[in-house]
Parts: C-alpha cells; sequence; structure tokens
C-alpha cells in the first residue's frame, strides 16, 4: 500500500511537545502522528468487528440453559 501526504493544522504548543516528545524517542513527529493514526484505525476496526459479532449473537439468541420457562397459563394455575 502506498503513501501519502497530509497536512494538519495543530497549535504551536502541540507541534512544539510533539517534536520534544519524537526526540525522546528517536524518531519523528510524522511517524508519531502515523502511528497514532494507525493505531486509532485499527481500533476502530476491532471495535466494529465485535460490534457486529455481538449483534450476531443477539440475532440467534441465547441459551439459558436449563428447562424451557413454564407458559402464562402454568404460572397462573391455582
Amino acid at each position: 500500500m502506498g503513501r501519502r501526504n497530509i497536512t494538519v493544522q495543530l497549535d504551536e504548543e502541540i507541534v512544539r511537545r510533539a517534536r520534544m516528545l519524537a526526540a525522546e524517542r528517536s524518531t519523528s513527529v510524522s511517524r508519531l502522528v502515523a502511528e497514532q493514526l494507525e493505531a486509532l484505525v485499527a481500533d476502530d476496526a476491532r471495535y466494529d468487528a465485535a460490534r457486529r459479532r455481538a449483534l450476531a449473537l443477539l440475532e440467534t439468541g441465547f441459551h439459558g440453559g436449563g428447562r424451557p420457562l413454564p407458559s402464562r397459563d402454568e404460572l397462573h394455575e391455582r
């Protein structure tokens, strides 16, 4: 997959602190931003997959085990 450049506008203080953080980690601000965006996209994909699994489970229902519940008439027999 190819790489693309993007332009973002950030507060000067954020840029200053990002540069310091990148230097401490021996990387670039660009790499820091790329890693964070990649993590965000991966987290979103995992969330979406979990959501689809949960909705599919709701469609099939749950097996609570044990015996079936009594009917309304059985519950109200006197």
